[in-house]
């Protein structure tokens, strides 16, 4: 879904772009006259409110146990016994391997911390001083890791709120609990974590999932995207009528394509906008208004 959205703001984008080029190919500015104040261009305009929106950062994420240790024999021996099996909840200071080192005296191998079994030996392997005797993984809490660009970092701080959708189908709220203070050198993303209770252990380790992280609220207009437009610069944007009748093109912002249509911000708060006949005025051109609907 995604995926879908990002191509139709590409869409958006490059409609405007091929009819930026057709005009301006047959443009010949040394051709034009100014138009005659009694035969100005008629214009449909709506009358837009700005409206409290509510803005996410989504990123791609995935999920982190809190521990993971390969427990080791601390000296050699053959294991004689297991407390465990794969898979299973133990607690901590559960003998995981007997080791029968010297005839009957043995050494055992306990956990450090409650977790599930990832990996044990099996009875009768011979394991040598510093060898891996188990795995275990602490999935309580459990952490939603993901990287946010360095041109979004200033935005996030701890304690804001988030949504998480997993591969699995599960959807859990929660906050941010961690934000890196130095970028990957490899990605240039600022690592950021949401601690999450986990005591059943319902959420696996390295699970793909979707992060929404809420930052401050802005005044945004939804707007179609029929009405974008590129100015002679190339850049994104709408054209509004100023108290004057003048026509004047507008930079945006996309925040977001909904169902509904475009939230943008970059213009006033209130502002009358060119919805039809936009493509056909010149920036700084006075133009006969008519204001088909306002809201």
């Amino acid at each position: 879904m995604e995926l879908t959205k990002n191509i139709r703001i590409s869409l958006y984008i490059l409609i405007p772009i091929l009819l930026w080029m057709i005009s301006g190919f047959f443009k010949n500015n040394d051709l034009q006259e100014p138009i005659p104040s009694s035969d100005l261009f008629n214009v449909q305009t709506v009358f837009s409110v700005a409206e409290e929106y509510q803005p996410y950062i989504k990123l791609k994420a995935s999920t982190k146990s809190e521990k993971r240790i390969n427990v080791k024999a601390k000296t050699s021996g053959e294991v004689v016994m297991i407390g465990a099996v794969q898979g299973e909840f133990i607690e901590k200071d559960t003998v995981l391997c007997s080791l029968g080192v010297v005839e009957l005296n043995r050494t055992e191998v306990k956990a450090p911390f409650s977790g599930f079994i990832e990996e044990i030996v099996k009875p009768g392997n011979f394991l040598e001083r510093g060898q891996v005797c188990s795995t275990i993984i602490q999935l309580d809490p459990i952490s939603v890791v993901a990287g946010v660009p360095e041109y979004d970092i200033n935005k996030v701080r701890i304690n804001q709120r988030v949504f998480v959708e997993l591969v699995t189908g599960q959807n859990i709220e929660g906050e941010l609990t961690f934000v890196s203070k130095s970028a990957s050198p490899d990605t240039r993303t600022f690592s950021v974590e949401s601690q999450i209770k986990n005591p059943d252990g319902i959420i696996k380790d390295g699970l793909t999932a979707e992060i929404s992280i809420e930052i401050d609220k802005v005044k945004a207009h939804k707007i179609s995207p029929s009405i974008l437009l590129l100015n002679d610069e190339g850049k994104l944007g709408i054209r509004i009528v100023n108290n004057k009748n003048i026509a004047l093109f507008v930079e945006i912002e996309i925040l977001e394509d909904s169902e509904e249509g475009l939230w943008v911000t970059g213009i006033p708060d209130e502002v009358e906008i060119i919805i039809q006949g936009q493509g056909f005025v010149e920036d700084g051109q006075e133009v006969i208004t008519n204001r088909i609907w306002q809201r």
